[in-house]
């Protein structure tokens, strides 16, 4: 049980995160090329979350990069623990984020071309789609980081 693939300090890890962070990044960046979105509360929820997720993701990047390539595993339950904690509520935000992000853009949408147009509900879509694979990295690191946590 010690090399558990996607739990801290593996390669599998580094990818998550990796990937966690550059989908953050990417939907913050979509999100914020226009300035149009502060008019949104879903809009502003998601440029929050994400901006917390940025940091997060970017920390423990470089946490497994250092383990991964020094071979120094941190198996400590404490630090496991406070990895699966915040996971789990950074997970829960970006999805509430991402769906409220989701269905604002979808309701901007079918209102009419006149309260988004083309080009900036196509920018929310993606913003929200980034959001989304977010989510799912960060939850999915959260789950094989809790799988590991009896085993300590």
């Amino acid at each position: 049980m010690d090399e558990l693939p996607g739990s801290l300090g593996t390669s599998a890890s580094l990818a998550l995160r990796f990937g966690q962070t550059i989908f953050s990044t990417a939907s913050l960046l979509f999100m914020c090329l226009d300035v149009e979105f502060y008019s949104y509360t879903a809009f502003c929820y998601l440029v929050t979350v994400m901006g917390l997720v940025v940091p997060w993701g970017m920390t423990l990047v470089i946490v497994d990069a250092y383990s991964v390539f020094v071979r120094c595993l941190p198996r400590q339950p404490r630090i496991i623990i406070i990895l699966i904690v915040g996971d789990l509520a950074l997970s829960y935000l970006s999805l509430a984020a991402a769906c409220s992000t989701a269905s604002t853009t979808m309701l901007l949408h079918d209102a009419g071309r006149s309260l988004c147009p083309a080009k900036l509900c196509t920018r929310y879509q993606l913003s929200a789609a980034m959001a989304f694979l977010s989510w799912f990295l960060s939850m999915g690191s959260c789950l094989f980081n809790l799988w590991l946590l009896p085993s300590l």
